[in-house]
């Protein structure tokens, strides 16, 4: 899979422009301000349709105007695969003893996002809109590195079920609907206990119309992201190990109030807490990933170079895990990371880039010479785009 092309219409900074990509390395160079980043995040935008930045879609739409259109258009190569023994062999490799007739085919979609102030978004595949825009999620994936991936680690716990809520999101589309599904369900019941501190009153009958639901998608939440934990974790392992060259152990840690023995029950003696606290106060919305390095917390004892290997591992994990379940590498955007990595993880990137373990590659950076100088002689085809104000 590749982004061939884009087309923006007041999407931030930018006006009306188009851009046509390279299949391998595309490089966004220029001033710092002048929409490097926002480049990238159309990008991943019309992969996840909305924002790295904000979680406001209205903040995409460029000053003073009415309306913003992100349009693209992939190519999914459609690669088939024989199989002999207990091997998998491409197409179009031929052994000693066998050929594979293969057919490599590519299918193009136009991805077109929409949004007019005060109205929904709108989001089309070939022109036709889904019934929901949660079925989009995950069919062109994507995973972006960025200068504020460390909030993950020196933020709270909404930070870091935010990011593997992503991850997941991207991965599962069952476990999208049982997040969306939980969100609402929580969302309704924290309105109805409030409701009742305004009214001094309260309807247990009707609050176990949103409570019984809202354990039960939590306790799916909890068996998919212990499951996901189990399967992540090795990855995430093997390439901090790499990336810093075996000298620590790191562990992650997944808490999960839902994971106690007859959680409903539980969940139901909570239940005065949460009318004085006219909120839901326990479930799943409140589970926290630990990240430790050592036998300690990586928020208060790891090293700022620690602390981004960290961060590095987590997002190749992603990739890993992606390619895997999709059969293809997600689209990798890597916003500024050059004035932030020091050279070593700087140039095991790189050799990434050069043995085929990232497909196509989206690259920032304010300095355009060291751009040239890291990239020009790598061996795959490199193509550059000027920014200016």
């Amino acid at each position: 899979m590749f982004l061939q092309k884009i087309s923006l219409a007041n999407f931030k900074s930018y006006e009306y422009k188009s851009f046509e990509f390279s299949e391998r390395v595309n490089c966004i160079v220029g001033e710092n301000g002048t929409g490097k980043t926002n480049l990238l995040d159309a990008i991943y935008f019309l992969a996840l349709t909305k924002s790295s930045i904000s979680n406001q879609d209205a903040l995409s739409i460029s000053h003073e105007a009415e309306y913003m259109m992100v349009e693209g258009c992939f190519s999914m190569v459609d690669v088939r695969f024989s199989m002999f023994g207990n091997k998998v062999f491409e197409v179009e490799r031929e052994t000693e003893h066998q050929t594979e007739a293969s057919v490599a085919s590519n299918t193009e979609h136009l991805i077109t996002i929409s949004l007019q102030r005060g109205q929904k978004k709108a989001v089309l595949r070939d022109k036709k809109a889904y019934e929901r825009i949660s079925e989009h999620i995950g069919k062109f994936p994507v995973v972006m590195l960025s200068p504020n991936d460390t909030d993950v680690i020196r933020d709270g716990s909404e930070e870091r079920r935010k990011f593997f809520d992503g991850v997941m999101a991207q991965l599962d589309s069952e476990y999208l609907e049982n997040l969306l599904q939980y969100n609402r369900l929580l969302l309704q019941r924290n309105s109805l206990l409030k409701q009742f501190a305004d009214r001094n009153y309260t309807d247990n009958l009707l609050l176990d119309v949103y409570s019984d639901p809202l354990v039960e998608v939590g306790l799916k939440l909890y068996k998919a992201r212990n499951q996901f934990i189990t399967e992540f974790l090795p990855i995430f392992k093997k390439h901090y190990s790499t990336l810093s060259d075996a000298r620590e152990e790191v562990e992650m840690i997944y808490e999960s109030e839902a994971g106690a023995e007859n959680f409903a029950q539980v969940f139901r003696r909570n239940r005065q807490r949460d009318l004085a606290a006219q909120r839901t106060t326990i479930g799943s919305h409140k589970d926290d990933f630990i990240f430790e390095i050592n036998g300690f917390t990586l928020r208060k004892f790891g090293s700022q170079g620690q602390q981004k290997s960290f961060v590095i591992a987590l997002k190749l994990a992603q990739f890993e895990m992606l390619t895997k379940v999709k059969s293809f590498p997600p689209l990798l955007l890597l916003d500024d990371i050059f004035d932030k990595l020091d050279d070593r993880r700087i140039q095991q990137l790189i050799n990434m880039m050069v043995d085929g373990t990232f497909s196509q590659v989206f690259i920032t950076d304010a300095r355009p010479e060291r751009t040239h100088q890291l990239l020009d002689n790598l061996g795959v085809e490199v193509k550059y785009f000027e920014i200016k104000k």
